[in-house]
């Protein structure tokens, strides 16, 4: 009998500790969505997309038109160039602002 009592007793405190983890990893879960949405509408507002003639491009934000499409270039050299495109191709295809 004084089995059978600890293995109910292991069997419950083994879900328990799984309840707890459950709903620990679903409150977590929920803390780091709503921080993803605040973030994002605090960033930057505008953006540039840069594209080479082969390979890959880059889109970036910046506070400024000017500063977007730089860093657009910028990023657009760099994918380029990783994915056996032509990075000295990269022009900006796309730029501006939101309102």
């Amino acid at each position: 009998m004084t089995g059978h009592t600890a293995r109910q007793c292991s069997s419950w405190i083994l879900l328990s500790l799984l309840a707890i983890s459950l709903a620990q990893m679903s409150g977590c879960a929920g803390k780091s969505t709503k921080a993803r949405y605040s973030a994002s509408s605090i960033g930057s507002s505008c953006y540039a997309k840069a594209l080479p003639t082969a390979g890959e491009g880059g889109l970036a934000w910046g506070d400024t038109l000017s500063m977007a499409r730089k860093k657009s270039l910028d990023n657009c050299m760099r994918y380029a160039g990783r994915s056996g495109g032509t990075p000295d191709t990269c022009q900006v295809v796309l730029a501006e602002c939101k309102h």
